[in-house]
């Protein structure tokens, strides 16, 4: 609800489960204690951090004049290969964004941002682990619901640029 500590002041959350309802894609809610930390929330759900969908958004400097947002998805047991998103795009640069910024254009707070997008700005990069997943998990733009789906259907839905884009955790 509104108000609580668990909801998404941005109505992410409504725009994902709307989403969702008129795709018809399959998936399933999840409810548990407030947690945003990928390995903590994993445990949460029972499943191993391969199967997580880790959203990170970063700031991708092409060259003076041009910066770019990315929201890198990557499994949750890896990290962002900062080098490899750089060359994707031809960059000086790739950084991780302020959380300012990170949080409005991703329209969720630390802990929920979706791997997709509600904002032209915020172009999505999933690395292509993440969307062979037969089952995908990460928070819901809540910190006590998360959702679960195919990376199929991800990839369908979302529909990512996929590069490589993770490397060792």
């Amino acid at each position: 609800m509104p108000g609580d500590d668990a909801s998404d002041p941005y109505d992410t959350y409504d725009r994902l489960i709307a989403l969702l309802d008129t795709s018809g894609v399959d998936h399933r809610l999840i409810d548990h204690a407030p947690e945003g930390s990928t390995e903590a929330v994993c445990a949460l759900r029972g499943h191993p951090a391969s199967e997580a969908a880790k959203c990170i958004v970063l700031r991708v400097k092409v060259d003076r004049r041009t910066t770019r947002h990315v929201l890198a998805v990557v499994p949750g047991d890896r990290r962002v290969d900062l080098d490899a998103v750089r060359g994707l795009y031809g960059a000086r640069y790739a950084g991780f964004s302020d959380a300012e910024t990170a949080e409005r254009l991703a329209r969720a707070i630390p802990g929920t941002v979706l791997p997709f997008s509600f904002d032209p700005a915020l172009e999505v990069v999933a690395d292509p682990e993440v969307v062979k997943q037969p089952r995908l998990y990460f928070n819901a733009a809540r910190l006590d619901r998360s959702l679960c789906m195919s990376g199929a259907d991800y990839e369908r839905l979302a529909a990512p640029r996929v590069e490589p884009v993770a490397a060792a955790g």
